[in-house]
């Protein structure tokens, strides 16, 4: 296999050359990355200054968004505008409200109005109950909950109209040292019913809520009061005394109570109107909330009163953001610093050169001679200038690039909305991108089975389709993640055959060839967990890889080595083999060893000073374990899969050196057919699978199958070996940048919603988003390439040097947050 091939089939540290689409080398004449990355960097721009403006219109409070405005999304399911909502279990509700009390807060919430607020309070009643408990049948009563475990108070005040009675009501709270910490209240359909919807009624309505607006508006100050606006009525499901209750009837007291309150410390809440709006078959009796309507509305109230106080990744809505660390200051100034430091230097070259100049033409009155040196002297210097000015540069771009990634995910300054699942909206982008996949197609020189452009198309489609899922949040469609899982193996897969083919044939296996793909691998992931305040484990894949790879590389550098005759045309002599394959028995022993015992697993991988690298923020293994586990044979599959290529290779029993079928006549079509079938049988067996647990049981064992069945398919006939998707292979050149961007400038709150840049527009801010995103993700690839070579140079002192430096400010980080 020749140098070239097996070196760039690294999963992601191969360095890419000048990424293009051959097909459309014409339109690469006007539209280029440059072009597109100074358009992207533009609306960058306009978008912060929209976002900015909104901010200073509505103080960017993701409480009144919550409360205001939203959206249906598909079947019934509801997206507050511009924030994300946490659907809360009763698990979740009672840790809340255990939260509330902990912090010696008022644990008390009232309801206060007629039979539609009624509603509200046995549901929240139900959400925080052990079990749900009986009331009184008795129609217009006052009703009460307590939790003495919670110190929890809930009441329901029935008080249907706005009178004297209530007034006194407010009074008392205003006199009052403490304050329930939730009001709801509302009111209108018994006043229009008792009136028969008269106009005088109306006005008296209006006239009373005029009077107790100064005591709402003195209890709003000192506690969350919200005012519900009145849901919509069914009229031809109403009973006959409520026909007065008209939509037309209640839009004017919504109207009447929306004027008289504005200004004042009351919320109104309208979004509530929109749920029943939205859900309005569910009104069995055409006046009271169906149970979609009030599981949102229970929904909206316990995201306002709780996300402060659990922080959800998936509730951003009434949640402040994360407090900036010192580390995260620190690491801003350095990367913003290198620039200006550039600069400084520039400057200070320039004028140290033309005052020497000027020395020159004094002192000897030939300005040639002084033209002569300066040109001696920066052409002795122009390399070192060079790579110290693109390092700089580089260092600077990406200070504004985290930047963008600090605003996108740790403030709220752009919105964030829910995932959203549907077969439609996973299946119909996949459609698009493969189409354009195979409209971008090119021929290519190499015919080796797996050779680079071909790796880099299977990357590129495995990681379009992983963003897509991520992106619809497809995760709880079983079969769907089954095969996703398949994707994230074969990343490994390749990872395992191309470095067990690079070092095969005898190339560098040293300690600067090691640092490089480490470097290469990790340099983004640890910048953006000190940017972002995350710990390494967080990019979950980014270790996994990091890890394999180290112990693939002590494996394969450990006596005896399996390396070929380095000598032209040599081939492998059995003990090569024979070699290698005790070595991955051994390693499989090991792992299995390692699976076998969780505790002593737990023991390795907790051990100082390596425990930071795979624990998360609480301190916790076993993501690490789960991740770990699931795909324990995955780059030792690769690795065998790539012995046995080059023993077939070798023996003549497969030909990859031209453009024809690797194999001959019936053979093909046989393993052709075997391999259609191994497809075939794993997405049955992921459809067959009712158990996410036994499904993931599984797949370290079966996951080769499918793989192999692709490569098969995809390599055995000799035209489709030697063409590829050029759009597919441009997207595997920076999949390592797509993988781990994606967690915060495509996705946000940490990969649990969407970034928003254009409300209540899903499919153009998708596409708004996605331009962004790969603009950034391609501008970080290049950023690598320019700094990789300066921090990890070819030479192993400088490297290791290089390497020392690196790590002092890391383990500083360590010793402050006490992992060392």
């Amino acid at each position: 296999m020749t140098e070239s091939n097996s070196s760039n089939i690294d999963s992601f540290s191969s360095s890419s050359s000048k990424i293009q689409l051959p097909v459309i080398e014409e339109l690469n004449l006007y539209v280029n990355s440059k072009i597109a990355k100074i358009i992207a960097t533009g609306v960058v721009i306009c978008f912060i200054s929209y976002h900015a403006f909104l901010h200073a219109v509505d103080g960017g409070d993701s409480c009144h968004r919550l409360l205001s405005d939203g959206r249906f999304q598909g079947s019934l399911v509801w997206q507050p505008y511009g924030c994300m909502l946490h659907t809360y279990s009763n698990t979740d509700s009672r840790r809340c409200m255990r939260y509330v009390a902990f912090l010696k807060q008022q644990n008390h919430i009232i309801f206060l109005g007629d039979s539609r607020i009624r509603q509200l309070f046995h549901a929240m009643v139900k959400q925080v109950a052990v079990s749900h408990p009986k009331f009184p049948e008795v129609a217009h009563e006052d009703l009460h909950f307590n939790d003495t475990n919670l110190h929890l108070n809930i009441e329901f005040l029935w008080r249907p109209t706005m009178d004297l009675e209530v007034d006194k009501l407010l009074n008392q709270w205003k006199r009052s040292k403490s304050l329930p910490k939730l009001i709801v209240m509302g009111s209108a359909t018994h006043t229009i019913k008792t009136s028969n919807g008269s106009a005088l009624a109306l006005e008296e309505y209006k006239k009373n809520l005029t009077h107790i607006s100064s005591a709402l508006h003195q209890i709003g100050n000192r506690t969350r009061l919200l005012w519900m606006l009145q849901d919509p009525v069914v009229p031809e499901r109403l009973k006959a005394e409520r026909a007065a209750i008209t939509n037309e009837q209640l839009d004017l007291y919504n109207m009447a109570a929306m004027e008289v309150l504005y200004g004042t410390n009351v919320q109104i809440w309208s979004s509530s109107r929109l749920v029943a709006q939205g859900s309005i078959a569910g009104f069995t009796d055409g006046i009271h909330a169906g149970d979609v309507a009030i599981k949102y509305d229970m929904q909206i109230l316990l995201n306002l009163y709780c996300n402060d106080h659990l922080n959800f990744h998936d509730g951003t809505c009434c949640n402040s953001r994360e407090a900036v660390t010192m580390t995260q200051i620190a690491t801003f100034a350095a990367l913003c610093s290198c620039p200006i430091i550039m600069i400084a230097v520039a400057v200070r070259q320039w004028f140290c050169t033309s005052h020497h100049v000027e020395g020159i033409v004094t002192a000897n009155g030939k300005i040639e001679a002084g033209q002569q040196l300066i040109a001696e002297n920066k052409s002795a210097k122009k390399n070192a200038k060079a790579s110290s000015q693109d390092f700089l540069m580089a260092l600077g771009k990406l200070g504004l690039i985290m930047g963008y990634f600090f605003i996108c995910d740790r403030t709220s300054l752009f919105m964030k909305e829910n995932k959203y699942f549907s077969q439609l909206n996973f299946w119909l982008p996949l459609g698009y991108i493969f189409a354009l996949g195979l409209f971008f197609t090119e021929d290519t020189s190499q015919t080796r089975l797996l050779h680079r452009d071909m790796t880099d198309e299977w990357k590129g489609w495995m990681q379009l389709v992983i963003l897509v899922y991520h992106m619809t949040g497809a995760s709880q469609t079983l079969p769907i993640y089954m095969h996703i899982r398949v994707l994230v193996s074969a990343y490994l897969f390749l990872t395992g055959y191309g470095h067990f083919s690079y070092y095969w044939n005898g190339r560098d296996m040293g300690i600067v060839r090691y640092c490089q793909v480490m470097f290469r691998i990790n340099f983004l992931v640890v910048v953006l967990c000190l940017v972002m305040n995350r710990p390494y484990q967080f990019y979950y894949f980014v270790p996994l890889i990091s890890f394999w790879y180290t112990v693939m590389h002590i494996t394969l550098i450990l006596p005896p080595r399996i390396t070929r005759p380095s000598h032209a045309n040599s081939e492998a002599s059995p003990f090569n083999y024979l070699y290698s394959i005790i070595k991955f028995i051994g390693l499989g022993g090991f792992i299995t060893v390692l699976f076998l015992s969780e505790v002593f697993f737990e023991k390795i991988f907790v051990m100082k000073p390596w425990k930071a690298l795979f624990v998360t923020t609480d301190d916790d293994i076993h993501e690490w374990w789960f991740r770990w586990q699931l795909d324990r044979y995955s780059l030792l599959y690769g690795m065998v899969f790539c012995l046995l290529y080059l023993a077939l290779t070798q023996y003549g029993i497969i030909d990859d050196k031209s453009g024809s079928n690797l194999m001959g006549g019936r053979l093909a079509l046989l393993v052709s057919c075997v391999a259609t079938i191994f497809i075939v049988s794993y997405t049955t067996m992921a459809m067959l699978c009712t158990n996410k647990p036994d499904c993931n049981e599984i797949h370290p064992y079966v996951v080769w199958v499918p793989m192999l069945g692709y490569i098969v398919l995809r390599n055995m006939v000799g035209i489709l070996r030697t063409r590829y998707s050029s759009f597919f292979a441009w997207f595997g050149r920076i999949s390592l940048e797509l993988f781990v961007c994606q967690y915060h400038i495509w996705l946000a709150a940490d990969t649990h919603g969407v970034l928003v840049l254009i409300p209540s527009y899903p499919v153009a801010n998708v596409l708004i988003t996605s331009f962004i995103f790969i603009c950034v993700c391609h501008e970080i690839h290049q950023i690598t390439n320019v700094i990789t070579p300066f921090l990890v140079p070819n030479d192993s002192r400088r490297a290791v040097r290089n390497l020392i430096v690196f790590a002092i400010p890391l383990i500083a980080i360590g010793v402050h947050d006490g992992i060392f």
